[in-house]
């Protein structure tokens, strides 16, 4: 089980969000952005802000750093770490499985993550057996999108995402994401889709939207 930060609004939290950083940052990144979403003070939410483990990344010269696999490059004609993957899936599903046990349904569970941890929380979430409230995948793109169609459930299918990206994105393009979000529609998934005029970051206006979307996944 990987270390985790938590924010809990409440001392009986009905729901929880289970957020993914990026490649290279922890699970501090998103922390600040807990207040900045807009929620009742005493929502009964917990985040849950995981650390990736310590791994050398190809794609940053073979460098050790916070990862939840390893990364070659991103986008068609790039080899994935497929088995590091299927390892980082199996990491979620123990949070997952972490969070039941401490009383919060699947359903009342949103997967959450930027980049790296954004096509975690996609790959993840479209393979449950039982569907969670929600995905939200930021300034992202689906891992293994070859494989998706023979794997996804039928709880993966009924599963709400939304993904949101920058036009300008250096990182990720966005021909990339809209081809991540063209084979989720084509897989039959429910994408609400939204780009903003940034680059591989999160903006203050995504946090007003993504505010509501939760409100509205969990029923706060």
């Amino acid at each position: 089980m990987t270390d985790s930060l938590e924010v809990t609004l409440h001392p009986h939290p009905t729901a929880s969000v289970i957020w993914l950083h990026g490649l290279g940052a922890d699970g501090r990144d998103f922390e600040p952005v807990v207040p900045m979403l807009g929620l009742s003070a005493d929502a009964p939410v917990r985040f849950v802000f995981p650390h990736a483990p310590v791994q050398p990344v190809s794609v940053n010269q073979g460098m050790p750093m916070r990862a939840w696999y390893d990364i070659y490059g991103i986008g068609a004609g790039f080899p994935q770490d497929e088995p590091g993957i299927r390892r980082a899936e199996a990491l979620l599903g123990e949070l997952v499985a972490r969070q039941r046990a401490r009383g919060i349904a699947q359903e009342r569970l949103v997967l959450a993550g930027f980049s790296q941890g954004g096509a975690l929380a996609l790959h993840a979430a479209l393979r449950l057996e039982e569907p969670a409230a929600g995905v939200l995948a930021l300034s992202t793109w689906l891992p293994l999108a070859e494989r998706l169609e023979d794997e996804i459930t039928a709880a993966g299918r009924r599963t709400p995402i939304l993904m949101m990206h920058g036009s300008d994105d250096p990182v990720v393009s966005l021909a990339v994401a809209e081809a991540s979000r063209d084979r989720l529609l084509a897989c039959g998934c429910a994408v609400d889709w939204r780009t903003y005029p940034m680059p591989h970051t999160v903006v203050a206006p995504q946090l007003t939207v993504i505010g509501a979307w939760l409100r509205e996944r969990l029923a706060l």
